[in-house]
């Protein structure tokens, strides 16, 4: 239990109200971190907060649009306040869309990349900095997703995105390891939520089935170790710039 102990760590989960992110924050609450929940839904993140803090963690909530700089700066400013730093970041807003190419507008395409890409690149400087100046290290982890590296049929705006993201992932861990910052992504299989039930139809499910080798979706709460790991400063102290699958073997496939 020492090695992935998180007490006396603070976390701050952009997207914590979300399916995957809140699952990631129960496991940071669980294991003994003080869990910042940052969305644009109050009631949600409150609800969140709630069931976390009925469990034993603690758990704040803090709104704002994550795509906004002054937002940001102003959770920090509230996180400290709240709790006294931030040691571990994880950015797993997004949003997904299945406009085809021909009629994608660059209005959703700005909105995309902001909510996956800005998002990210403005919490990394924001939160980044204070952790650098901190001096005491730290774990930032991005959400990315196996369309960054296998472009899907129907989410052409989304992969794209998340393709970015790992490149972002990769530089700022260069960026940051002077700092003993380590800066990682997790890449997700298929786990149905909101955002992409949409395009979950029965013959697309048959297809991602029977490409991924253990021939079934997963479930939030199994990424709840990998993210337990990679915000532990002993567990996964030589760990950076690297892509985290979690696919169920998805990525392993060629054909």
């Amino acid at each position: 239990m020492d090695l992935f102990n998180l007490k006396e760590k603070t976390a701050v989960v952009i997207g914590g109200s979300s399916v995957l992110g809140g699952a990631m924050a129960v496991a940071l609450g669980a294991y003994g971190a003080r869990v910042g929940l940052v969305g644009r839904n109050k009631q949600r993140l409150e609800e969140a907060c709630a069931r976390m803090c009925e469990e034993g963690a603690i758990a704040a909530p803090f709104v704002a649009d994550a795509t906004s700089e002054s937002d940001l700066c102003r959770v920090l400013t509230e996180v400290i306040t709240w709790a006294g730093r931030v040691d571990i970041l994880f950015n797993s807003a997004g949003v997904n869309s299945t406009t085809p190419f021909f009629d994608l507008t660059m209005g959703e395409w700005d909105a995309i990349l902001d909510a996956n890409v800005k998002s990210v690149v403005l919490a990394c400087q924001v939160f980044g900095k204070h952790m650098m100046e901190h001096g005491q290290g730290g774990s930032i982890v991005n959400m990315s997703s196996v369309s960054a590296e296998v472009p899907l049929s129907k989410v052409f705006t989304y992969s794209a995105s998340k393709a970015a993201l790992e490149n972002v992932t990769q530089f700022l861990s260069r960026e940051f390891a002077p700092y003993r910052i380590r800066v990682n992504a997790i890449v997700p299989g298929f786990f149905p939520a909101v955002q992409n039930r949409s395009i979950l139809s029965k013959e697309r499910t048959a297809a991602i089935l029977n490409h991924t080798p253990l021939a079934r979706f997963g479930d939030p709460t199994e990424l709840q170790g990998v993210a337990v790991w990679l915000a532990s400063e002993r567990a996964s102290s030589f760990v950076t710039g690297a892509m985290i699958r979690v696919d169920g073997g998805f990525g392993a496939m060629t054909i």
